[in-house]
């Protein structure tokens, strides 16, 4: 054997040992009795025939390769049959074998970089069985229907609308319009899969980050109107209203830098600052919370917060505003800019955040006007949630996390005129 083949071997070797052992594992710890379909030394073999089997089809014969994979595939198929009748084995232990025959052939090929990325997906894959029914298991039928919405809105949707500018002033382009309701609704989603799969066992902190993320807004709404349920914990409501309005500046950050970093950039120092009283508030919390006894914070139920019919009416606002935008930018009216800020902030923050960045990034806006536009549409938003948790909270909830919110506002506010 020539040794050149000795390092793609012991290569091939050693990955198929990994997968066999990580999917040994996961048949030793799953629930029931498991018909066992290869462990370590079984996959082990497999990656060396796929390396023996690739050199033998580039050196020597094309068919070697073929035959191999023919062969095991004709193995395990047979397996299955003979084990359909006693258990119900599914189909990972045949793909996992025939990645790992493959896996060998890649490294015999020179692509071992490659062979090490797709045993390591394997291997998570394997690894993740249990967990990963355990989270399908919490699914419920509206976990499903916001899926598939989701799946309408990235991948049905945006093919199909076409890309060009049209109406007055040619304001309007369907097509970067839905972008940017892909882009809004990614991170809520990404949000509310997060919150479904953890619970309420993750505590009230990763929740309202999390909630935050999906939605400040419905955050706010879900948690003042539990703190009226649960007025003895109104201060951890209070808390989870604080950390998820907080959230939604550094995510405004994140979505404008997608689209122009140098907006980004720009307010970043304000959005710093309009932090402040929200982490002088969440520090004196956190200090004053461990000393007391808590009883069990629940996760108040949060539906999916960007649907497919609130992404539409997403879309007509983000069309009105970015037409008014266009407007006001061709006809010499920017300082109307700072006053729709405000009202669109009222409503919603990313529409006008998007619009602006999109507007620099065209040269239609300066980056100062841009900014202030951005940071006054975060003062309105934070004023509404005050007046939402002001409206619907507790006593103690309105007091704290409207004064934090308001706080907030104030900060900004000053913030507009340093820019």
């Amino acid at each position: 054997m020539p040794t050149t083949l000795l390092g793609p071997i012991f290569a091939s070797a050693g990955l198929g040992a990994l997968i066999g052992l990580i999917r040994q594992w996961s048949e030793q710890t799953s629930q029931g009795k498991r018909a066992d379909f290869g462990g370590v030394r079984t996959h082990t073999f497999w990656a060396i025939l796929g390396c023996i089997g690739a050199v033998a089809s580039r050196d020597y014969t094309p068919l070697a390769l073929p035959v191999i994979i023919t062969v095991v595939s004709a193995h395990l198929m047979i397996a299955h049959g003979r084990l359909a009748a006693v258990t119900s084995p599914g189909s990972t232990s045949f793909a996992a074998s025939l990645l790992t025959l493959l896996t060998g052939a890649l490294v015999a090929w020179g692509h071992t970089q490659t062979a090490v990325v797709v045993a390591a997906l394997t291997m998570v894959l394997l690894g993740l069985k249990q967990p990963i029914h355990a989270w399908t298991r919490a699914f419920t039928q509206a976990d499903i229907s916001a899926t598939l919405q989701f799946d309408a809105i990235t991948g049905v949707i945006l093919p199909l609308v076409p890309n060009r500018d049209i109406g007055p002033f040619e304001a309007f382009n369907p097509y970067s319009t839905w972008l940017m309701v892909v882009l809004i609704s990614g991170l809520g989603f990404t949000g509310y899969i997060a919150m479904r799969l953890l619970g309420t066992q993750a505590g009230i902190l990763v929740t309202s980050l999390f909630g935050g993320i999906a939605s400040s807004t419905a955050s706010t709404l879900a948690f003042s109107r539990r703190s009226r349920e649960e007025a003895e914990l109104s201060q951890d409501y209070a808390f989870a209203v604080v950390v998820a309005c907080a959230v939604m500046l550094p995510r405004v950050v994140v979505v404008v830098f997608f689209l122009s970093p140098e907006l980004a950039v720009r307010i970043t120092p304000a959005f710093v600052a309009m932090l402040a009283p929200a982490l002088i508030y969440g520090g004196w919390h956190w200090w004053f919370a461990r000393r007391r006894e808590r009883g069990e914070v629940a996760s108040p139920a949060m539906s999916n917060p960007l649907s497919l019919m609130t992404a539409i009416k997403f879309a007509l606002l983000y069309a009105i505003i970015a037409f008014l935008v266009k407007a006001a930018t061709q006809l010499d009216w920017q300082a109307g800019l700072l006053p729709l800020s405000f009202v669109s902030g009222l409503t919603d923050m990313d529409a006008i955040s998007l619009s602006m960045a999109n507007n620099l990034r065209s040269g239609a806006v300066d980056w100062e006007l841009a900014a202030r536009a951005v940071i006054i549409a975060a003062v309105a938003n934070s004023l509404l949630k005050a007046f939402l948790a002001a409206g619907l909270g507790s006593p103690h909830l309105r007091w704290r996390a409207g004064g934090v919110l308001v706080a907030t506002a104030v900060v900004g506010a000053g913030a507009v005129l340093l820019v």
